[in-house]
This record gives C-alpha cells, sequence and structure tokens, in this order.
C-alpha cells in the first residue's frame, strides 16, 4: 500500500493497535528475516489471553532460522500450484479468488484513499495487506487518521467475516509452527477488536 499523507494526534492504544496490525501484515506477506524472528523473540505479554499468545509466539520465534521460516512460509502459502492455505478474503466468503468481496474492498480503498504499491501483484484482499490497510488507517498513513466509525466500517466488511476462521485454520495446519503462534495472536487480537467495535457502535 503507499501513503499519501503522514497524520497526527493518535492515542498511544490506537498507535498499539496499529503496530500490531502491522506486525501481523508484515509477517503474512513474507518470510520472517533474522531481524525479524529476533524482534519477535523480544516481544513480551501480560497475563491477558493477548499476551499469553504473544509470549507464545515469542518463544517459537527464538528457536526459529529463517531458513525454516521460509520453507514454512512456501508450505503454508506457496506450495506447488498452491500452499496449504489461501489467505484471500473473496476465497474464505466465496470459494473462488477475484470474486465480490475483492470488488467491494477495491471501491472502500478507494474512497480511504489507499491504492496498491506498484511492486505488489497479488490481490488486495490477502490477509496481510488487510492487516497493513488497518494499521494504516489508524495512524493515518493514507491520509487524516480513518474515524471510529470508519474502522469498524471497514473491520466489519472486511476483515470480520473471514479473519478469525483464516488464523483457525493456519493453527491447525500441518505445516505451522512459528505460523501457528502468529495465528493465535491473530486469533485473539480479532477477538478483541471485533468486540470492542460492538461495544462502541451506535
Amino acid at each position: 500500500m503507499t501513503a499519501t499523507a503522514q497524520a497526527p494526534q493518535v492515542s498511544a492504544e490506537d498507535r498499539l493497535r496499529a503496530d500490531l496490525y502491522n506486525y501481523l501484515g508484515v509477517m503474512l506477506a513474507r518470510p520472517a528475516d533474522q531481524m525479524l524472528l529476533d524482534q519477535t523473540a523480544m516481544l513480551s505479554g501480560d497475563d491477558s489471553e493477548l499476551g499469553q499468545a504473544i509470549n507464545g509466539l515469542a518463544r517459537v520465534a527464538k528457536a526459529m532460522r529463517p531458513k525454516k521460516v521460509e520453507t514454512e512460509f512456501n508450505a503454508l502459502f506457496i506450495g506447488l500450484g498452491r500452499g496449504e492455505l489461501l489467505p484471500y478474503a473473496s476465497y474464505y466468503l466465496t470459494g473462488f479468488l477475484n470474486e465480490k468481496p475483492l470488488a467491494a474492498l477495491r471501491t472502500d480503498m478507494s474512497a480511504q484513499r489507499i491504492s496498491r504499491a506498484a511492486n505488489v501483484f497479488e490481490p488486495e484482499d490477502n490477509i496481510a495487506s488487510l492487516m497493513e490497510m488497518m494499521g494504516g488507517m489508524i495512524v493515518g498513513r493514507f491520509g487524516a487518521p480513518a474515524t471510529d466509525a470508519a474502522q469498524r466500517s471497514f473491520f466489519n466488511k472486511h476483515i470480520a467475516p473471514w479473519a478469525g476462521h483464516f488464523f483457525s485454520d493456519l493453527k491447525a495446519a500441518k505445516n505451522s509452527v512459528l505460523y501457528a503462534g502468529v495465528a493465535e495472536v491473530g486469533r485473539v487480537f480479532m477477538d478483541i477488536e471485533r468486540e470492542a467495535f460492538r461495544m462502541t457502535a451506535g
């Protein structure tokens, strides 16, 4: 995604939310290198469900090496022909790629002034891009920070209907080791976000 402006005045809590969305986006976009593994290994959570998921991921990251992560990533998402999972909203919601959910997303991306980066060729409704979009909207990477209502609308329309299912599938995938930890963080975070948006609706 390409940024159009830098934005001010975002609460510390929202910055943390954006950081977690962005982290998930990076982890799901490409195999983690040594620097990202080291950063992940240093993460520390509290006693909450999300904190425990973060601690679990950090423990696994300590034992991983980039070559092993690349093998795992390829088996999960690329494979020979296709990987174990297809991380796209269209596929999860319709059973096919490049369907109505992608068209709806592109319309809403345009409204939020979000455009696909020139060097990205896969459909925009993949989980990594959606995490990155949500993180960018929160802090205003695409213009002014999105209002709570705009965030809620985008989340409920493009992420909530399928992301939890995807993260559950990723955790259970036979090739998941590091990504089982990523999946648990994602699953718990999506539950937190869904409930927070539900409570602030209306």
